[in-house]
């Protein structure tokens, strides 16, 4: 009777410069416990120079690995057919010099954004206007006004990022995570299908 295990691949893993990926780094599994120890520490690849940064470890190879280390298995699979792995070195503290530059180029290009952007709507003007019509009064610098505006603007800003510094105000995603999300899933499926094209192609030359 042949024993059945479960394997989903997970979507993206993280691994040092040639390390040895192993197939409970790459995938959930679920199997007898009589060879599910082995199962994890089955190695699946070894990295290399020549992998450069990004491999895509397929699932019929890993499925090939698994039949040839434990012979009669049914292998069932649930969800993605590829992980992908990044590897990633070892990361260097930031210098306080280029975490200052940074902040000064982040600061002041946010800040001539909004200046540009009030001056092309002529905010100016339009503030000046609303507060004649308020108060009854034409003042050309109307803080009672303004300073309002602004403090609103800053608080609009940390809701719509959903962050003040590190913490979360919810649970919610923000728009710009949901987009960095997308862009990483549109990313991933680009590596995916050019990893398997660039496998294809190397095969119809061989």
């Amino acid at each position: 009777m042949e024993t059945t295990i479960y394997i989903r691949m997970r979507n993206r893993v993280q691994s040092p410069p040639n390390g040895i990926i192993l197939l409970k780094d790459a995938a959930q599994i679920i199997a007898p416990e009589t060879i599910l120890p082995d199962l994890k520490l089955l190695q699946i690849h070894q990295l290399s120079e020549e992998d450069g940064n990004i491999v895509v470890i397929d699932i019929m190879n890993v499925i090939g690995r698994i039949t040839k280390q434990f012979g009669d298995l049914e292998v069932q699979t649930i969800g993605p057919a590829q992980t992908i792995i990044e590897v990633v070195a070892k990361k260097k503290g930031v210098s306080i010099p280029f975490f200052l530059l940074i902040w000064f180029l982040l600061f002041f290009g946010s800040a001539m954004t909004l200046m540009n952007f009030h001056d092309d709507v002529s905010m100016k003007s339009v503030q000046e206007k609303i507060y004649t019509i308020i108060t009854g009064k034409h003042d050309a610098k109307p803080l009672l006004f303004q300073i309002p505006y602004s403090i609103g603007l800053g608080l609009g800003m940390i809701l719509f990022f959903n962050h003040v510094f590190k913490k979360r105000i919810n649970d919610e995603p923000s728009p710009l995570e949901v987009e960095m999300f997308n862009y990483q899933m549109d990313l991933d499926n680009y590596v995916i299908l050019h990893e398997n094209k660039e496998s294809m192609k190397r095969v119809h030359d061989d």
